[in-house]
């Protein structure tokens, strides 16, 4: 049931890509229990475009403040920046001690969040999680926007991110690309370590049948990955590369978005482009290595979640302790492609 509320709330948002993109599932459960209220979120610049595409959100507030920085002093000046916002509520996703002093600092009265990191005492209603009731990053947003319960909210809706077409056409533009072949877009890049990184002749592989098949391929990510996305291109015949184009460290985070929004069919491992592709309602191979689809898996229907069953994975690691990465090299191509075909072919029925 829908409430009528002036609710004016701020969210303290994460630092990760993936992490804001599910963030949208607690912003749309705020706006079904308080149709008219209004969301802020406090989060660095970066997060910008992600927030533009999400109705839910009035407005992006940036917190130039490094990630693992504590800066007291900046933090108490901008909470107290934001007391002539009028905040009626405050809801804290990060765990840490530090996230939750601007809410205290600008005289929000509720301040919602986790029980974490010695904060309690600055929180209004601090909650104690029971992660085997709560097993999804997800549910534990989501469970925020309403009162405090042992359960996660019986519906939680996808993140789902808008695309503009005037902005979709300019960045086709902007990067001279066409249309006219189905696009299959690779992210090879994971920010957490090369142990959620699937082989790049694993993806060459994946892109050579498709490329034959008649596809063209866009590799995304940042510039961290341009070294592995040449190694791609590198495997491919001369005559496949020009087919295969290579974005990463080209884009914005707004042009990926853009881009993305155009592919038939996405392979990533699991990174917050992943999580973007989710969102766009594209169809998604989900590579899982050293990490597991448990807690944070891509929200959507349109997904194929592949892993090996090896004894040592998951470990959560940033490198293969056993110096083999067994989890990701035996997760062979093959599997990529019959997913890809898979989704697509249910698509188009």
């Amino acid at each position: 049931m829908t409430q009528k509320s002036q609710e004016n709330i701020l969210v303290v948002g994460p630092a990760w890509v993936g992490d804001m993109v599910m963030a949208q599932s607690l912003f749309m459960c705020l706006k079904e229990q308080y149709p008219d209220c209004r969301i802020s979120v406090l989060a660095p610049d970066w997060t910008r475009p992600l927030l533009e595409r999400m109705p839910e959100v009035e407005k992006g507030i940036s917190l130039a403040i490094g990630h693992r920085e504590l800066q007291l002093g900046k933090r108490r000046a901008l909470g107290r920046s934001l007391r002539g916002e009028q905040f009626t509520t405050a809801i804290v996703l990060p765990n840490s001690f530090k996230s939750a002093l601007i809410p205290l600092y600008a005289g929000i009265e509720r301040r919602i969040a986790w029980k974490g990191e010695w904060r309690n005492f600055l929180l209004s209603d601090c909650r104690r999680l029971d992660k085997k009731a709560f097993p999804l990053m997800v549910q534990r947003f989501a469970a925020l926007a309403y009162p405090d319960s042992n359960e996660p909210p019986d519906h939680i809706p996808n993140p789902r991110l808008q695309s503009d077409p005037n902005s979709v056409a300019q960045t086709l533009a902007t990067f001279d690309l066409g249309v006219e072949d189905r696009i299959l877009a690779i992210c090879p890049g994971a920010e957490f370590g090369v142990a959620k990184q699937w082989p790049a002749e694993h993806f060459a592989a994946t892109c050579k049948t498709k490329i034959d098949e008649g596809w063209q391929v866009w590799i995304f990510g940042s510039e961290k990955d341009a070294e592995v996305s040449d190694k791609i291109l590198q495997m491919l015949a001369e005559e496949q590369r020009q087919k295969c184009v290579s974005l990463a460290g080209r884009t914005t985070l707004s042009q990926a978005i853009d881009l993305l929004s155009l592919a038939e069919a996405v392979v990533s491992n699991d990174s917050g482009l992943m999580h973007i592709a989710a969102a766009l309602d594209k169809p998604i191979v989900a590579l899982y290595g050293s990490t597991s689809p448990d807690f944070t898996p891509p929200l959507s229907n349109k997904s194929k979640l592949l892993f090996t069953d090896i004894d040592c994975r998951p470990c959560f690691q940033r490198e293969c302790p056993l110096e083999h990465k067994k989890c990701l090299t035996e997760l062979e191509p093959s599997r990529a492609v019959a997913a890809i075909n898979e989704l697509t072919l249910a698509g188009r029925n």
